[in-house]
Formats: structure tokens, sequence, C-alpha cells
């Protein structure tokens, strides 16, 4: 095996310096990185444990876009070796790289990444900037930026500390610095929510023994004989409500006046945290000299050149280029979105199997008068992790589908391809993921029908929720998909990457052991090293992980604080598999987190609306609070009132079920009154949210009146340092024409 190590000379780099619009520095300045919390602690007095000091802060500059003529208006030109940045030199390394033909243009025999698919190179990589491990003693100014990354970032012991974001761009680039940015405001952020959605579920704690509701069911011993569950015919028999009086207790701790509080929070905080990112992202952005990045003409992608069967010339450039006519790439897309449609049925499919699963659980278990009190929680726990096996199962067979879809649809450039692969995705998962959640929270129970008149769904009766409401399920679907989802996510993060190295090492033949004494060089060491494989799983997951906090947090509380524990344990692996377990990506220009951010701003939106009727239609602070205001204010005789008797010659024995009906089973007065109150309790709380959060959104401008100072201060001192001798004889030019008369090197205006 032989290594090829790349060097870019002098001349080489300044050309594509310009062609690439890097930036050069024109003179110091002083940027604080302290964040808004450690301000705050500082006027309070009180000691900033999160802060920090990491050696070798990179240097803050005033930038403009590189240009060699005007070489010596830069800091540090004439310090050739040191002038450009590693990141700098990696990005032109790989345009060379990517762009160049090694054969026939007419074969799309282009670029390395062709070369890496046919398999003429096993890899292509920038090398580490030396090991991560720290030396038995050293001073932190002589670490090596790899190492400063693994002290003061991949170390576990620093899960309490601001990340160093400066370093993690200068070695990995802005858009995996961006990443990294936002995690880290989006954990902060849950911080709060967590605090408050853990003393909403104490207020439950607190006044659990004040539910006159449950006080009565409990007492009720066999005043209330319950409906059986099942048909008689096969055994199901009559249950008192006593018997559940366990559970009707613990719904209480998700279905409380608290939780209605806490929706409109979350509702709140999630747009407050988006506005709060995109300042964040702005000065990020301008910190980091992206802010007006965008690149005007994205090259095609290999796949792309190698596959188009015609030649067109660019509209823009003028070049002839590899073109794959639309006629024939449409079906294909038509292709494709007919699989995710029919993924999307087999996921549902997979939910009818899980609900029928629950409910022939939940029949026996009935059936036994020792484990009626827990059957709907072992039947609803069971088929949760049944659930969650065939979410995951299904997530990893359509992300590979997705992709294979998305290359066979022939999209021009990688920034279309990466976009229309996270549409498709986030599709899918968001179904995959949240169909059976929002079964619980919409359809369950509102379809059961009455006794001599149920609901059937393939022979079986339709699911119904328990007296103590839908709710409760829904916390517990919820607390299992989410919680068992990080958890397998955090066991993939520690073990998949050390068994892909093994696997690395043993398909190349590497050995373990050195054999010779010769110490290992810093490619081959690099090499064995398992390549990077992007931010796409790691955006997939959090996005997700934030879809759970907010479009469902009516029903579990606990959410923001699990998804904070998470995220704590997240950002350390992350880090620790970038500077350890995998090679240095490509540094990569971006200015914001792309098409994630719009994809979280439809998910608030979604969450104000999963909420509202989360409220109205699912938890029972509705009924409750119409009952209060109608019949009695401390709630007293409610469990009677929401008890319907089953229409004479339905059931063998006079029993009850829980509905707003008469003795007929037609819907009573109350149910009517109930779901005007629920329609109005929709609209206000979306009006009411969506307006206060549009004043928000109109309110805090997205970039701070500091950065915008900043901005004109940086273009002046551009302006200044690269005005052109043909812009200012251009200018003259115009000064003569207007009756400007110019002597020597001095303009005088004689109409002054």
């Amino acid at each position: 095996m032989h290594f090829l190590k790349l060097f870019l000379p002098w001349d080489v780099m300044c050309y594509y310096a310009e062609d690439l619009c890097l930036r050069a520095p024109l003179q110091a300045r002083h940027n604080p990185t302290e964040n808004w919390s450690g301000q705050v602690l500082r006027h309070l007095r009180i000691p900033n444990v999160m802060d920090q000091v990491v050696p070798n802060q990179p240097p803050d500059y005033y930038t403009c876009p590189f240009r060699k003529s005007k070489l010596n208006k830069f800091l540090g030109s004439e310090n050739r070796d040191a002038y450009f940045t590693a990141t700098q030199r990696h990005q032109v390394a790989y345009e060379i790289l990517a762009t160049r033909a090694y054969g026939l243009r007419r074969k799309a025999e282009i670029g390395i990444d062709r070369l890496l698919e046919d398999g003429t190179y096993a890899g292509a990589f920038p090398l580490h900037e030396g090991p991560y491990e720290l030396p038995k003693t050293f001073q932190p100014e002589q670490l090596n930026p790899r190492q400063i990354l693994h002290a003061y970032w991949a170390a576990w012991g620093t899960w309490y500390k601001y990340q160093p974001l400066d370093h993690i761009r200068e070695y990995y680039g802005e858009k995996i610095g961006l990443y990294f940015a936002w995690l880290g405001l989006y954990t902060a952020w849950l911080l709060p929510a967590s605090i408050v959605g853990i003393l909403v579920f104490l207020y439950g704690c607190f006044t659990f023994q004040s539910n006159v509701p449950a006080r009565e069911a409990c007492e009720s011993d066999q005043a209330y004989k319950m409906c059986p569950l099942c048909d008689e015919t096969i055994g199901c028999n009559y249950w008192y409500l006593s018997d559940i009086c366990v559970y009707i207790k613990m719904s209480y701790l998700f279905d409380h006046p608290g939780t209605v509080f806490y929706s409109v929070f979350i509702a709140f905080w999630a747009v407050t945290f988006l506005e709060n990112w995109k300042r964040k992202n702005a000065s990020l952005a301008h910190h980091w000299d992206v802010m007006d990045f965008q690149e005007d003409e994205e090259r095609p992608r290999p796949e792309y050149s190698a596959l188009s069967p015609v030649y067109q010339r660019n509209p823009v450039t003028g070049n002839l280029e590899p073109h794959f006519p639309n006629r024939k790439r449409i079906p294909r897309i038509v292709t494709g979105v007919m699989c995710i449609i029919i993924m999307m049925v087999l996921v549902v499919i997979f939910i009818i199997a899980v609900i029928i699963y629950r409910v022939l659980i939940a029949i026996p278990l009935f059936q036994n008068p020792l484990l009626r009190s827990q059957a709907t929680t072992v039947a609803s726990g069971s088929a949760a992790c049944v659930n969650l096996v065939l979410i995951m199962s299904l997530g990893k067979v359509y992300e590979k589908l997705a992709y294979k879809l998305t290359q066979w649809e022939m999209h021009r450039t990688q920034t279309d391809f990466e976009n229309q692969l996270i549409l498709k995705v986030f599709i899918f998962q968001f179904v995959n993921f949240y169909s059976s959640i929002l079964y619980i929270a919409f359809f369950k129970g509102k379809f059961t029908g009455y006794p001599g008149r149920y609901g059937m769904f393939f022979g079986l009766r339709n699911e119904e929720c328990s007296s103590g409401g839908c709710l409760i399920e829904l916390a517990q679907q919820l607390a299992v998909i989410m919680v068992g989802k990080q958890i397998i996510n955090n066991c993939q993060e520690v073990f998949v990457p050390k068994l892909l190295t093994w696997m690395h090492r043993f398909s190349k033949g590497i050995s373990w052991a050195r054999r010779d004494e010769r110490p290992m060089t810093r490619c081959e060491a690099d090499y064995q090293l398992i390549p990077y494989e992007g931010l796409f799983e790691e955006y997939l997951e959090m996005v997700l992980q934030f879809g759970f906090i907010t479009i469902f947090v009516a029903a579990f509380p606990l959410a923001p604080f699990f998804a904070l524990l998470n995220n704590w344990l997240e950002i350390r692996l992350d880090a620790s598999k970038l500077v350890c377990e995998t090679r240095r990506p490509v540094s990569e220009r971006a200015q914001d987190i792309g098409v994630w951010f719009i994809l979280l701003d439809v998910i608030v939106q979604l969450s104000v609306i999963s909420n509202a009727f989360l409220i109205a239609f699912t938890s029972e602070f509705l009924p409750r609070q119409l009952y209060m205001y109608q019949y009695d204010s401390q709630l007293r005789g409610y469990t009677n009132f929401s008890l319907a008797w089953s229409p004479s010659n339905t059931t063998a024995q006079p029993c009850r079920y829980k509905a707003f009906r008469d003795a007929d089973g037609s819907h009573s007065v109350f149910y009517w009154k109930l779901l005007a109150v629920r329609l109005a309790f929709v609209i206000a709380f979306e009006h009411v949210v969506f307006f206060i959060s549009r004043m928000l959104d109109i309110l805090i401008p997205d970039v701070p009146q500091s950065l915008q100072l900043k901005i004109k201060r940086e273009q002046y001192l551009a302006k200044q340092a690269l005005q052109d001798a043909e812009i200012a004889m251009g200018r003259a030019r115009q000064r003569i024409g207007s009756g400007v008369q110019q002597t020597g090197d001095d303009a005088v205006d004689d109409s002054a």
C-alpha cells in the first residue's frame, strides 16, 4: 500500500483562493467569546463553573475576499507558509481533486470521488494534525489542535463546560462548527424547559391526593360495575371501576391543569429558541466569515456526470457539462414518491398489527382478576416495545432505500441531492416514529361505539381508552419510544465505530500489533480510522427528538428532561467520535444549518396545533372544567356523571361505560356543549399562541444591532483597503464630466 501526500504551492493556492472567494485578514479585532449566561452570572456575582480557558484561542480579524494584487494590504502576508489556514488548504486541494479529469471527459472520468468509487484509490482524506493522546508532561500552549479538542471538548470531564466553538470551526470547518453550536444552544435551552417540566410533574405529585374523581373511583368498591371489554361469549367478565384505582390515580400525574400551562410555555419556548438561534447563527456566520457565503455555481455531482447521457451548455458559465434530460428524470422522481408512499403504507400496516396485538394481549389479562388492574399498563407497555423494534428496523431499511432512490433520481448538485434525501427520510421517519403516538393521541377511543353498537375492526372491538383516559397511555408510549430510541442510538454511538474500525482493519489486512520498530506515519495512523459519514444522522436524531418534546409535550412533561440528559451525553459521544475514531473530514463552508431549520420551524407550527387538540379532545381538562362550571366546583359526583348506563337489552346485566350518553345510547346535551367548548378552545389556543409567536418574530431582530455595526465597520475597512485604481480613475472621469476641475492629484469642485 502506498500513500501520496499532496502539497499546494503558493501560486496555486493564491489562484484558487481568489477563485473560491476565500477570505483574508485585514485588521485584528476584539471579539469576546463570552456567552450571555456568563454575563448574567457575572452581574449576579456567581462563579461561572461552565467557563474554561482553552489555550491557543484562534484570532479574530476583519476580513474581505482575497486578492493577490492587494497582498500587501492583508495581515501576515509576509509569512507565506502560515498565511492560509489548514482548512483553506483542504478546501482548495479537494476542489482541484474533485474537478480534474483523469481520463476521457465524454466518459465522465473526472474527479477523485469517481476514482474512489472505482476502487483506484482506497481513500482520500485530510490528515489529522498529530495524535490526540496527551503527553505525560506538557504545557497547554504546546498541544496540537487535535489534542486541545480532545482535552477541552471530547473529554467526559468537560460535560458541563462551554464548547470551544472557534477551535472546532478552525479544525473541522464551519459546517461542523455550526452543528455543534446549534446542538449546544439547543441543549442549553432544554435546561429551563426541563426545570419547568419537572415542576409541573411535581405539582401533579403534590396535588395527587386532592383529585376528587380518582378518590371517588377508588372508594366506590362495587358501586360502578363496568361493561366487559370484549364479548361476553368469549369469557370476558364484568369488572369494577375500583379495580383500576392505581391506574386512575397515576393518570392524574400527566393530566392536570398544569399540563395546559406547560403546553403554552413550550409553544413560546420553541418559538423563542428558534429566534435566539437565528441571532446566534448570524453572529457566528459573521464571526466565521461565512455570512455572505453562497456557492454561485455548484459543480455537478460525480455520479451525475458519470451517468448523464448527453452534454448541454451551462447557461451561466457557457461550458459544456453533462446533462440528464428532465423527461427521463421526472419519471424517476415519480417512482421515488410512489416508493415512499408504499413504505408509509407498510408503516400503517405494522401499526395496525401492533393495535391488534395490544387488543389480543389485553383480553386475557382482563379475564384474570389478579392482573386486571395492570392489564392496560402491561398491554400498552409491551406493545410500545414491539413498536419500537419495528420502528428502528423500518427506519434503517428505509434510509438505505431513500439513499438509493435519491441517487437514481439524478440530482445535479450535492446540495439538491442532500435536500431531497433529507426531505425523503424526514417525511418517512415522521410517519414511522409518530404514527402510533398520533393514533393513541387522537384516534384511540373515539370510535368505540357503545354496548349493542360497538365499532368492529378485523372482527375485534375497537380499542377504547381506560377510565383514566388515553393521556397516560400516550405518556407511556412516548416514554418507551423516545427514551428507548435514545438508549439504542447512544449504544450505537459507542459500539458501532469500534465495530467498523475492526471490520476496516480486518478487510484491509491491518494488524493490531506492529511487528517492526518503525514508528507509524500520520498517513498510516489516519488510514486505520473509519471514514467520516457526515452530519445527516446526527441532525435527524436531534430534529426527531425536538418533535417529541414539542408536539406531544402536553402528555409527557418530563420529555425535555430526558432529552437534556441524552444531549449532554450526545455532545461528548459525537466529539469523541470525531476526534478519536474517524478520519478528518474535508472542511466545508456553510452559513446556516440549511433545510433542517425549515423542518424545525414546521415542527413548531405542528406542535401548537397538536397540543391544542391534545388538551381539547384527549385530556380530561375541559370536561372537568365544564362540569365544575355547570354542576360542582369541587368535582364531586364527576365520576358517576362521566359514566353512562348500557342501553337496555344490550348486555346480560346493567353496566357502565365511560361516555357522555343518554340511556338509549345517544349523545347527551352535555356532550354537545363540551364539543363546542373544545372547538372554541382549539381556535382560541392556536390564535393566541400563533399571534404572540408572530409578534416575537417581528420584535426580535434576526441580526443583533451590535452585529450590524460590526458588519458596517468591516465593509468600510474592506472598501478602504481594496479600492482599485481603475475605480478611482472612473470616479475621476465622472467628476470631470460633471464640472469638476482636476489639477495634478487634487480635485477641486467649482460648484461647491
